[in-house]
């Protein structure tokens, strides 16, 4: 298949991506004002606290920034791809319209995107990968 042989990251990069983005999409508002961390021996269930120092965040954006440009473009024509906004046969200018309307980093714009994971997930199936299988390869 041309579409699967001409995406430009790795399948495990994108899974790791849509792990991190599953992991922040569970997270809550701050519901305890007082701290500035949430005391999960106290009350478990303050893991899932979203504070702005959260390290989840801090390695998500750290991941994307880490990518070459070539990586971030065809991560973001991917999430379009999912999306709906380009075909899978059109993932050559996905990427090309990526490099040329990218403005912000590419972390502050996938983070803005509320369903990344199904975008990119279902941006991994319309190009023939399993997405499921690579998700499981990389936990």
């Amino acid at each position: 298949m041309a579409a699967k042989a001409s995406l430009e990251i790795a399948p495990e990069k994108v899974a790791h991506v849509i792990i991190k983005a599953r992991e922040l999409d569970a997270k809550v508002g701050a519901w305890n004002a007082s701290t500035e961390e949430g005391d999960a021996d106290e009350d478990p269930s303050a893991i899932l606290e979203d504070f702005a120092s959260d390290p989840t965040l801090a390695e998500f954006a750290g991941f994307i920034d880490a990518l070459n440009d070539d990586e971030q473009a065809n991560l973001v024509a991917l999430a379009w791809i999912g999306r709906g906004t380009f075909e899978a046969e059109e993932l050559e200018e996905a990427v090309e319209t990526a490099r040329a309307e990218k403005v912000n980093s590419t972390a502050s714009y996938l983070l803005g995107l509320p369903l990344l994971s199904d975008y990119l997930e279902e941006g991994l199936e319309k190009l023939g990968f399993s997405a499921g299988d690579i998700e499981s390869d990389v936990l």
